[in-house]
């Protein structure tokens, strides 16, 4: 039996039929409210309704006084897999690791045959970033996804930004969980990569991907062990 969906619900669907039509791109601007009423043939009640239903869904972003959004990392949410409800966070982090080094080597292989000169100069700049952070004593998880994301999108992979906020939260808790101290591990793998790709040579960039993230196994497995004694 097929489901009968709401006039909310079908807005919605118009909505996001709207923005893959017009092409609208990450950060762009919808038409205004009453264009959209328009367009849609909908009330301002029905509209703020689908609107809401689509910001849950972080498809689109309504700001007050400015108008409505596509969202950054369109559909997808912080937390899409539901991290937060998992209690045992240190196997959560080892596992989200060995995630990791089941996918990101292949990554920065594919990113390594892709990449322009530009892409290369570009992910240099946010290599020396990390370090940048790490030598004035920051935090250094927002450069550090940066750098992964931008291997992902050099990549050319279509599934791996759908995967970035996964990546995020596998960044952030490693480093919360082990105090980032894996400073010159990080900025020499990091320099590694940046190197393979810049050659366009896909076996050194997976093997200093994978040396990478092997060092953060490695450092995690002793951090485990010195905190259970």
């Amino acid at each position: 039996m097929e489901e009968i969906k709401t006039l909310t619900e079908r807005t919605s669907d118009a909505i996001v039929s709207y923005i893959i039509k017009q092409e609208l791109k990450e950060g762009e601007r919808l038409p205004t409210e009453t264009e959209l009423m328009k367009i849609l043939d909908v009330s301002r009640t029905t509209l703020r309704e689908a609107i809401k239903m689509l910001a849950s869904r972080n498809i689109v972003e309504a700001r007050q006084g400015s108008g409505i959004f596509v969202s950054r990392n369109t559909g997808i949410t912080d937390d899409p897999l539901g991290f937060v409800f998992i209690k045992d966070k240190k196997k959560l982090v080892s596992d989200l690791l060995e995630f990791r080094m089941m996918i990101e080597p292949r990554i920065a292989a594919r990113a390594a045959i892709n990449a322009t000169q530009k892409d290369a100069e570009e992910l240099e700049y946010l290599a020396r970033e990390v370090e940048k952070m790490y030598e004035l004593g920051k935090s250094h998880k927002t450069e550090d996804a940066k750098f992964h994301a931008k291997l992902g999108e050099i990549s050319g992979n279509l599934v791996f930004p759908n995967l970035m906020p996964i990546i995020f939260q596998a960044i952030d808790m490693f480093i919360a969980s082990t105090n980032a101290e894996l400073k010159y591990e990080t900025i020499d793998t990091h320099r590694a990569i940046v190197e393979a790709v810049k050659r366009n040579d896909p076996d050194a960039a997976e093997d200093a991907m994978m040396m990478h993230l092997i060092y953060n196994r490695n450092y995690l497995r002793n951090y485990n062990d010195r905190t259970i004694d």
